[in-house]
């Protein structure tokens, strides 16, 4: 590391201003900030400050992304193999699966970054970090199919229209990973949903055992039957699916670590999950159909429920900052996630609407929390006095 930091210092007058690569500052101060904690303080006004800078708390959320990630790219090779019929070892799963899994990933950080970079370098700002979490979760809520320049433009799109015309990491209203996510669903639907997507290999139909169907268990309950896979078999994660959303127990270790470090709030958590099984009981005391007569506990664990609760909702940018605002938030989220599913059986997986509607009303929510403090402390200090 002191070589490094002895390269980096030979290189610094060149890219600061009045040296003749200062144009490339902000690209250098985005290197060397990944390696080296910056020695700056914030320049406006009076902040609370803490050890932990904005790279680190997005590092900590990539770790907390990796078991869903390494469990996605086992899944990819076993769902895979399973579909061809075909016993393959442990090793030859996650081969198939990082061969799949891993270009998608490549690809959503080098165009992702590479926005970055070019916006920072027009405006002559820092470069931003965000993207370090957006362009994890953007490869983990698409199927394994997808061709490689549509997670490229998903991508431009939720940097572009998601994030920098807001005015970059911070300012955003609605999740990054959401809007590519959206984009690809409304652009290129069969890209996006169907019974062929989710599962390597479907589409060119070589090799499929006959009979085998790649729907998903949400797919199989919009189209009137019993989901075929089990409570137990759905948690695991062993399922057709988003290639980081089918195992809610790897979310949930994510989830573990996000709560452990303080980086995620497990209130928007716990009131997703609680609005989800709510809506998910009333459904089955009315048990209209496929949908409704679903076990609330197994809407939890179907889909991106679990995940969306986990790293989406709680993004710190788009959700709701006060306390209470936080349970209000997460419950309506989780409420909205079920009924969309039930009730629009063309789209099932809802969770993804319901963040993006709720991302929009957080700053009402948390004004009105303010505001019904602020009438409760009037109150109180007229009955004081």
């Amino acid at each position: 590391m002191k070589a490094l930091r002895n390269l980096l210092d030979n290189i610094k007058p060149h890219v600061q201003k009045g040296g003749k690569f200062e144009k490339f500052h902000s690209t250098f101060d985005a290197l060397e900030t990944l390696f080296f904690v910056p020695n700056t303080t914030n320049k406006n006004g009076v902040h609370v400050r803490d050890a932990v800078d904005l790279k680190r708390t997005m590092a900590i959320v990539v770790m907390a992304l990796v078991p869903a990630l390494l469990f996605g790219i086992w899944n990819t090779g076993y769902q895979h193999f399973l579909a061809m019929g075909v016993e393959a070892s442990f090793w030859a799963q996650v081969g198939h699966g990082a061969l799949k899994v891993l270009p998608i990933v490549v690809v959503s950080y080098l165009v992702g970054l590479g926005v970055e970079f070019i916006f920072a370098q027009i405006r002559g700002h820092e470069v931003q970090e965000g993207f370090l979490v957006s362009g994890m979760l953007i490869p983990l809520v698409l199927p394994v199919d997808i061709p490689l320049w549509m997670v490229a433009i998903a991508t431009i799109f939720a940097v572009i229209i998601g994030k920098e015309v807001f005015g970059g990491t911070g300012m955003n209203i609605w999740n990054p990973a959401l809007i590519a996510r959206a984009f690809l669903f409304f652009a290129y639907p069969s890209n996006m949903s169907g019974d062929k997507v989710w599962i390597s290999g479907l589409t060119d139909g070589q090799g499929v055992v006959d009979g085998f169907s790649g729907a998903t268990s949400l797919g199989q309950a919009a189209s009137g039957m019993a989901p075929s896979h089990s409570i137990m078999e759905s948690f695991l994660g062993m399922i057709p699916g988003s290639i980081g959303e089918t195992s809610t127990l790897a979310i949930l270790i994510g989830a573990a670590i996000l709560i452990y470090t303080g980086i995620g709030s497990w209130k928007i958590m716990v009131s997703v999950f609680a609005g989800g099984y709510i809506m998910g009981l009333l459904f089955n005391l009315w048990g209209a159909n496929a949908l409704m007569q679903v076990d609330a506990i197994h809407h939890l664990c179907l889909g991106g429920f679990a995940f969306g609760a986990v790293f989406m909702a709680t993004d710190p940018v788009s959700a709701t900052r006060t306390e209470k605002g936080k349970w209000i938030y997460g419950f309506l989220i989780g409420f909205l996630a079920v009924m969309v599913r039930v009730f629009n059986p063309a789209y099932p997986e809802g969770v993804m609407l319901a963040i993006l509607l709720m991302n929009t009303f957080a700053p009402l929510i948390d004004h009105y929390v303010v505001q019904g403090n602020i009438k409760r402390r009037l109150r109180r200090a007229k009955v004081a006095a």
